[in-house]
C-alpha cells in the first residue's frame, strides 16, 4: 500500500497516510476538522530497478542465481 501525502489548505497542516490504491482521498483534516485536506505530488520512497531484483540483490556467493542453478542441475540429468 502507498503512503500519500496531505496538506490542509485551511490551516497548513501535512500528514501522510497509509491508503490501497482504490482508497477514497481523506478530506477531513485531523487538526481543524474543515473538509480542506489536498493530496500532495511526491516521489516514492523506493524505485525497483533491474532483472530479478530480488534473487540478484539480496543474496550473496554461491546463492546469487538459484533459479538459473537449479535449471542447469535438472538438464544435466
Amino acid at each position: 500500500m502507498p503512503i500519500y501525502e496531505y496538506q490542509c489548505q485551511e490551516c497548513g497542516h501535512q500528514m501522510e497516510a497509509l491508503q490501497k490504491l482504490s482508497d477514497e482521498p481523506l478530506k477531513d483534516c485531523p487538526a481543524c476538522q474543515q473538509p480542506q485536506l489536498q493530496k500532495q505530488i511526491s516521489a516514492a520512497g523506493f524505485r525497483l530497478k533491474g532483472s530479478g531484483w530480488y534473487e540478484t540483490d539480496f543474496k550473496s556467493g554461491k546463492k546469487k542465481n538459484l533459479a538459473g542453478d537449479s535449471a542447469q542441475a535438472s538438464g544435466s540429468d
